[in-house]
Parts: structure tokens; C-alpha cells; sequence
């Protein structure tokens, strides 16, 4: 696999995680949030943070399962595994807040989840998509 092909899959990848969770974020997630716990939201996201999630969860979404479905030709692969890693990593999150502070709603627990693992999965499978019609 070229370098080139390993960038636009990244790059592709990121594009679309991104635009579509800004989408998300703004319309459906932040009201969410506001509901159970807006006393704790800032006014506007520290966008440095976000950066360095983004960019290392696409990282490491490509690395574990987008290079490999690639290599395997096989998008399905990277729908399926991109949805089990987001579940787990969003899952995560959620569960571990559920659990330790008290005002986290399951409803923040079951919408944010399934947001990751259904948001991980496309878009790996958009990334191998692109790059297999690409290279």
C-alpha cells in the first residue's frame, strides 16, 4: 500500500468523521447535553482539545481498522470493525460517566454510543471506499 493511498485514506476518513459529528454535535448532541448537564458546558468547545482528538482518533481508526480492510479489499470489514471500535471508545466514555457522576442520563449513555459506534463505522468504510476507488 502506497503512501499516498495511506494519506488519502486518512485524509478522506478525517473529512467526513468530522464534517458529519460537527453536524451532529450541534444539532442533536450539544441540546442533548444541555438537558442533563448544561451547567458544566462551556460556551464555546476548546477547539486545541478537539484537535487532538480528532486527529488521533482517525489516526488510530485508520492504523486498527481502516489500513487493514483496505489491504483485505473488503469495505464491509471496515463498517463492521470501525462500529465495534466506536462503540467501545465512545462506549467508554459514556459508560464510565454513567457511572461516576451523578447527574448523566442513560439517554446520554445509549445516543452517544450508538452516535460513535455508527459514526466510526461510516466513516472508515467512506475512507476505504475512497481510497480503493483512488489507488
Amino acid at each position: 500500500m502506497s503512501v499516498v493511498t495511506l494519506i488519502v485514506l486518512y485524509l478522506v476518513t478525517a473529512i467526513f468523521f468530522l464534517a458529519v459529528d460537527a453536524v451532529m454535535l450541534t444539532k442533536f448532541m450539544r441540546p442533548l447535553f444541555e438537558r442533563y448537564v448544561g451547567d458544566w458546558l462551556l460556551d464555546s468547545p476548546r477547539l486545541g482539545a478537539a484537535a487532538v482528538f480528532y486527529l488521533a482518533y482517525v489516526a488510530g481508526l485508520v492504523y486498527l481498522v481502516s489500513r487493514p480492510a483496505l489491504a483485505a479489499g473488503d469495505p464491509m470489514q471496515a463498517l463492521v470493525q470501525g462500529a465495534i471500535l466506536g462503540a467501545m471508545a465512545y462506549g467508554t466514555y459514556e459508560f464510565t460517566n454513567w457511572a461516576t457522576l451523578r447527574n448523566w442520563s442513560v439517554v446520554q449513555v445509549v445516543v452517544d454510543t450508538t452516535w460513535g459506534a455508527v459514526l466510526t463505522g461510516v466513516s472508515a468504510w467512506v475512507g476505504v471506499t475512497v481510497a480503493r476507488a483512488i489507488a
